[in-house]
């Protein structure tokens, strides 16, 4: 009889899964999909690579033609013999003008660099002795674009290379001639470094978050059109900085969040496959409570913000800001060369690792952008923060400075002497608390970037970074020196993380063809908890409240709500047989000192905007969505399907 009673159950409850399923299939709707660059721009090409047959005399010509640069174009045509064609963008002077010889071909895809906003660009052809000249009208810079209040320029010592900057926060990456004038931008927000590889095409942070409040999913790789060839993801993301190896492998910036701290994570990534070939974890290298200015935190304690290779010592230099420290490391053992900065807070044992300065030397402070040069001298942008590891012995913002410096190293005596600076002696004009730049073009010519200059509301130098304390204006300051002369100066009011000098025209080769995706940003744990997902409610007022957005990405499943610090939210893929569950953590993501964890008046009333991500890898099948908020769980009658 009990063996009845069991085999009536199971089929009565087979009966209602089995009705409740039919009707979530039957109502449950696929997730909304967001589309990325890659995909947008396959569609885009597609469409202008369709039209064929046109001349020299009549080219094809797309202004814009991946939607994201809007001072470039393509010009197509045809010829009936090999021809290599010669391109010159009219500028304003001999400094401002380009010309490219392209490759011999008989069908031409020219890509169009440095045209002038608002205006209708002189361009000329050449093939085999015949010249065309055409126009192409531009539309205005966007009300925001920030245009500089400064230029100053020794024409007769510069070429025509443009200043390209990133922004700190918002903004555009934008490129300004030797008059001040913007010749390229993206439309696109990307952050921290530009490069421009050995391959010729740049390298810029992805435009996806993979934690806040500034960690990126990856890299990609595109040119100045902005196509993109490749987009590198990794698992822990990019930040700051990177750099490429001989071999073609990136040495990334990265995090390991499951540690619960930051920026304290270096990892070498295949250029080929995305896989990681070496993680350097600074937390089991570096003593992490020693060495301390009054911007670490525990889970920012070290702040790196620059990686440099040097080929020639098979080492790896890091800046970290939040320990006042050059600290360079054998790159086969991870074992400490050196480090470079003030012994004050570190312990004896470590002591073993710094240099003796001499008289007239003057350490560095919360610095970035630290790099060797050929000669093995140490290049780095010496922000200046405080001058000091703590608050009584700090130099107020009014009499302090940032510079550019560069520093001898003997290494076997451990002694180190200033040979080389610029910019103490413009006093706080020239102080940035945070971010910044330096390059090296050759002995004696140097780019210094003070990116992220600001002052107070009352006009007072700021002594935070402006997304810290309100600025009331904001400035940066680009400096070219050549044997001691400013040959360049750019002003521009707002903060921009790093400054790059380059060529518009490098020895990259532009492509047709989709854009590649390589790496993985790994798989999402889940909280292990378990749930039937049975009781349910449907969207109501409550849920509407959160102002909930799920959105499906290419590898990827982002849910968006508003709420409160005290609120528990849960989101539950539901495969019927295989139900996962994952946290949704409210918080501002402290992961660094620019962002506190500290809910304002508004925020505990209103509550704050919190994205989770949940990664493809390791699910597969079709998922119902379903969110736990507060107790309550809701129905959102959404699917996805891996």
């Amino acid at each position: 009889m009990k063996t009845q009673y069991k085999l009536i159950l199971l089929v009565a409850f087979a009966c209602i899964c089995s009705i409740l399923i039919y009707y979530k299939v039957d109502k449950a709707k696929p997730v909304t999909f967001q589309e990325d660059l890659i995909a947008k721009q396959e569609k885009l090409e597609d469409k202008f690579l369709a039209d064929t047959n046109y001349t020299m005399e009549h080219p094809n010509i797309i202004l814009d033609p991946y939607d994201i640069s809007p001072l470039t174009a393509l010009v197509i045509f045809e010829t009936s013999d090999l021809t290599a064609p010669e391109v010159t963008i009219k500028g304003k002077d001999e400094n401002t003008t380009f010309t490219k010889t392209f490759t011999p071909s008989k069908k031409h895809i020219l890509p169009i660099y440095g045209l002038y906003p608002d205006t209708n660009n002189e361009i000329t052809i050449e093939c085999n002795g015949k010249k065309n000249v055409f126009y192409i009208k531009t539309d205005p810079l966007p009300e925001d674009l920030t245009i500089p209040t400064k230029v100053e320029s020794n024409k007769q010592e510069l070429d025509n290379d443009l200043y390209f900057v990133t922004p700190s926060s918002d903004g555009y990456v934008a490129a300004y001639d030797v008059n001040g004038d913007v010749r390229w931008y993206l439309t696109e927000m990307f952050t921290w470094d530009i490069q421009r590889l050995n391959n010729g095409n740049i390298l810029l942070s992805s435009n996806r978050l993979i934690n806040p409040p500034y960690y990126m999913t990856g890299l990609m790789e595109m040119d100045l059109l902005g196509k993109v060839y490749y987009e590198y993801t990794l698992p822990g993301g990019y930040h700051h900085d990177v750099f490429e190896l001989d071999n073609g492998n990136f040495i990334i910036a990265s995090d390991n969040f499951d540690n619960g701290t930051v920026e304290d994570f270096i990892v070498e990534m295949d250029r080929n496959t995305g896989e990681i070939v070496k993680t350097i974890d600074l937390s089991k290298i570096l003593p992490q409570e020693e060495g301390r200015n009054v911007n670490a935190t525990d889970y920012d304690w070290f702040h790196n913000n620059s990686v440099w290779y040097d080929a020639a010592t098979n080492s790896l230099t890091l800046s970290g800001r939040h320990q006042d420290a050059v600290v360079n490391l054998d790159y086969s053992t991870n074992e400490i060369n050196w480090i470079v900065g003030s012994k004050d807070g570190w312990s004896k044992e470590m002591q073993k690792y710094f240099f003796e300065p001499d008289a007239n030397t003057e350490f560095q402070w919360s610095q970035h952008a630290a790099m060797i040069l050929p000669n093995g001298t140490l290049f780095v942008f010496d922000n200046g923060n405080n001058r000091s590891k703590t608050e009584e012995n700090a130099v107020s913002a009014e009499n302090n400075y940032s510079r550019g410096v560069i520093y001898q190293l003997d290494k076997e005596n451990k002694t180190i002497h200033q040979v080389w600076q610029y910019g103490k002696e413009r006093g706080s004009e020239f102080y940035s608390p945070y971010i910044s730049d330096v390059d090296y073009f050759e002995d004696g010519h140097y780019l210094i970037h003070s990116g992220g200059i600001s002052k107070t509301e009352d006009g007072k130098p700021n002594n935070e970074p402006a997304g810290i304390q309100k600025a009331g204006s904001m400035n940066s300051i680009t400096t070219e020196v050549k044997d001691d002369e400013v040959i360049f100066e750019m002003q521009l009011p707002g903060n921009f993380y790093r400054a790059e000098k380059m060529s518009l025209y490098a020895n990259n080769v532009f492509k047709t063809g989709k854009g590649k995706t390589i790496g993985s940003m790994g798989e999402t744990k889940a909280s292990g908890k378990q749930t039937l997902c049975l009781i349910n409610k449907s969207i109501n007022d409550t849920y509407k409240s959160h102002d909930i957005k799920i959105i499906k990405e290419k590898d990827r499943l982002s849910v968006t709500g508003t709420f409160k610090k005290s609120d528990k939210v849960e989101i539950i893929l539901d495969n019927t047989f295989n139900k996962k569950v994952y946290d949704m953590v409210i918080s501002k993501k402290p992961y660094t000192a620019m962002c506190v964890d500290i809910f304002n008046e508004e925020e505990k009333e209103n509550g704050i905007s919190v994205t989770k991500y949940i990664n493809d890898a390791g699910l597969k099948g079709k998922f119902y969505i379903y969110l736990k908020i507060n107790g309550t769980v809701y129905d959102t009658d959404l699917y996805v399907t891996y």
